[in-house]
Formats: C-alpha cells, structure tokens, sequence
C-alpha cells in the first residue's frame, strides 16, 4: 500500500496555532483506524429480488443518508464559521490601556484593535504621550505578546515631542488569539532583541 502524504510536508507554510488544531484531528483519525469493511451480501451487490422489490425502499433510505449527510455537512459549517467569528470578534474592538515602565514612567497610551481585513491583517491604532524624544537611530516598537513574551512586530514609529505625543496606525498581520496582548519597546538600529519596555498593559 502506497502510504499518504507525509502531515508536516503538508502543513509546513502554516501558521503554528492552525497547524496544532490540526495536528489534533490528524492524530484522533489516525488512532480510529479505516471503516469497517462492508459485509459480503453487501459487497456482493443486490440480487434479481432485491431489485425488483426493493427499489422504493432503497431510494428512501438513500434520501435519509442524503439528508443526513448535508445536515452534518451544515453543523459543521456553522460550527467552524461560529468559532472563527466569535475569536476574531473577541479581538476586534478591543481598547488596550498602556502604563509607562521606570523606562518612561510619564507616559501612556492606548491601542485600539480593529477588524480584520479579507487578507487576514488587523489594523491598529496607538496614541501615546509622556514618551521622550529619542536620539538618532533610536525609535519605539510595538510587539505582540503570546504567552508572556514578544512574539512578533507590529510597527515602529518615533516621537518629536512628549507632552504633543503621537498617533500611530499599525497592523499586524497575524492570526490573533483572545489571550493576545501587547507592549512598546525602545530599540536601536542593528539590535536583535526585542529591547527595554517602555509600555505594557495597565494592571
């Protein structure tokens, strides 16, 4: 028997999160085994009287499987349009509140997360002020936090005045989660790490 395609080749481009949920089904089909195999009156087709007799009770029971089949078809729809709609809506909408650190004790700002586009990015927008004008080649950097650390960018920006402050459009063009939360950086060019929090959630 040629064995199927190999689970991680297939899933190899996508996203670790969807990538986990499916793994998941994979295994639980994988641990069920095949169907059982059809009992041999079965397999062996329908005889002359079966035929002659059994058309009209066959053509119903071929409905109800027919009926049956697109009522689960449409629960599961329902049930994958549901889940994903009712995470994103979870999301969008929501108003993060930022504290300033001992880094920038003065400031504060707020990030408001949108809805997400057809393509699969969030806009944002971040208002800030109390953050100090930094020197040359020095700029602030929002991340989103998954788990408790940085996990990835959503945008970089400076600021000319502290008291003026800033307003700042972002995106992130990830799969958020409802758990998903984020903080500003300070950072300079050429710099691998994520660098000092100058923002993180209000608690």
């Amino acid at each position: 028997m040629t064995p199927g395609p190999d689970f991680d080749e297939l899933m190899s481009d996508a996203d670790p999160a969807e990538r986990e949920r499916l793994r998941r089904v994979h295994d639980m089909l994988v641990v069920a085994g095949p169907p059982p195999e059809l009992p041999p009156q079965i397999e062996a087709g329908p005889t002359l009287a079966m035929t002659i007799g059994g058309r009209g009770a066959r053509r119903h029971v071929q409905r109800r499987v027919a009926l049956l089949a697109a009522a689960i078809v449409v629960l599961l729809l329902a049930f994958l349009v549901g889940y994903i709609t009712g995470n994103d809506n979870k999301v969008a909408g929501q108003v993060l509140k930022l504290q300033g650190t001992a880094v920038a004790p003065n400031a504060q700002a707020s990030l408001r997360v949108e809805d997400v586009d057809p393509a699969g990015n969030w806009p944002m927008e971040l208002a800030a002020v109390g953050l100090p004008k930094l020197p040359p080649k020095s700029y602030y950097e929002v991340f989103l936090v998954r788990n408790g650390k940085p996990w990835a960018p959503c945008g970089s920006f400076v600021v000319k005045n502290a008291k003026v402050g800033v307003s700042v459009r972002l995106n992130a063009p990830y799969r958020l989660r409802p758990s998903d939360s984020w903080i500003v950086t300070r950072r300079q060019w050429g710099e691998s790490d994520a660098g000092p929090v100058v923002l993180r959630p209000l608690t």
